[in-house]
């Protein structure tokens, strides 16, 4: 083949935007310190003024928990995090189970570390799924389809909630009943595209020449070295990637949907267990509703995380129901702590794992080199 050829072109392309390990600089370190100083400040100064009470309150129901309550706490944490391997083995065929482990925590505890942290999970997902021998397309195509199915089952989460709480005699805030029409119309509209790309490759393929026309020769210009001026196909890579995301979901939505719901499911319970042992006495359709919200504003990309924001809609939502405050921001803070702060130390785990373990030469075909 030419290395003239559009598909040549179009395969040199992904290899000019192939994203870098993260590396630790000043300004990702500032950022770091900026984002865990505001979600502090939120949660140190913002939840006990929100829940009208007070940390000794707070603590008071937090000393309730006891060991053996939060051993089990943490076991269901784990049972979440693990039953999502599903999702990411379904997105790369051929990844193991630990191996999608690593790959979840360490992109988990990045997310988790600065604001709008997503990108560099994303990066660092690539460089080490690349690092197994899996092909640029293969890593790109499974970040688009496990991405969405996530988004989907988020904005989904909220629905359901107010769905099940819209036949009691609670109100939800105003706030969050705009927040969750917003909600739905974002859903509507991703799950059509979505359809769309996979269904229609004449469609993909009109909008790849026009990108062509239109974005192919700023691309061109902004290349360097020997491949200035060089413009990509883009038409031949968006059809190439709709046939690998149709093919992959055809395949893998079971395992896919498996992983994401699972997980949500898991830590409901796990919300759910965590009220009843600070103290929160509500129905369980309100407490899923209230952590369905919470699901949702985790997306927020203020704090790492949601970090703090997230615990004030939970803490707003169970308090407009008659929860007990102090109690609803214990329980608020604890899910906050096995489901956000103690997925950092598991990533760095995670991270050492994959630094230390063997590494795969880039696969030749257009399938990875998967080892278990």
């Amino acid at each position: 083949m030419n290395a003239n050829d559009p598909e040549v072109i179009a395969e040199d392309t992904l290899e000019d935007v192939q994203p870098q390990m993260p590396s630790f600089t000043w300004k990702s370190g500032l950022n770091a310190v900026l984002g865990m100083a505001l979600a502090g400040a939120i949660i140190i100064w913002g939840l006990p003024w929100i829940a009208k009470t007070s940390w000794t309150q707070i603590g008071h129901h937090l000393g309730a928990v006891g060991l053996m309550n939060s051993l089990g706490f943490f076991l269901i944490m784990l049972a979440g995090l693990w039953i999502y391997t599903f999702t990411l083995t379904a997105a790369w065929p051929g990844l193991s189970h630990p191996k999608a482990a690593i790959v979840n925590v360490t992109g988990s505890a990045v997310a988790n570390t600065m604001p709008g942290g997503g990108a560099t999970a994303l990066a660092a997902s690539w460089v080490i799924l690349r690092s197994w021998g899996f092909k640029k397309r293969a890593i790109s195509t499974g970040l688009i389809v496990s991405g969405v199915w996530n988004v989907l089952a988020r904005i989904a989460l909220p629905l359901i909630g107010i769905a099940l709480v819209s036949r009691n005699e609670h109100a939800l805030p105003s706030a969050v009943s705009t927040g969750a029409g917003w909600g739905a119309l974002l859903g509507l509209v991703l799950l059509i595209a979505f359809i769309v790309a996979l269904t229609s490759p004449v469609r993909t393929r009109k909008l790849g020449v026009w990108l062509d026309r239109r974005v192919s020769p700023a691309i061109g210009k902004l290349r360097r070295g020997e491949g200035r001026g060089k413009q990509p196909r883009l038409e031949n890579l968006l059809v190439d990637q709709q046939a690998r995301m149709s093919t992959l979901t055809k395949r893998g939505w079971f395992p896919l949907t498996l992983g994401v719901v699972g997980q949500l499911l898991i830590w409901f319970v796990l919300f759910w267990q965590i009220m009843r042992a600070v103290g929160v006495d509500l129905p369980v359709t309100d407490l899923f509703a209230a952590y369905a919200i919470g699901s949702l504003l985790r997306a927020v990309g203020v704090t790492p995380g949601g970090l703090g924001v997230a615990e004030a809609g939970i803490i707003l939502v169970l308090a407009s129901w008659g929860a007990n405050q102090p109690a609803a921001a214990a329980g608020a803070l604890l899910f906050a702590i096995f489901t956000h702060v103690a997925e950092i130390p598991l990533g760095a785990i995670g991270w050492l794992s994959w630094w230390l373990g063997p590494k795969t030469l880039h696969a030749d075909s257009d399938e990875p080199s998967a080892q278990t």
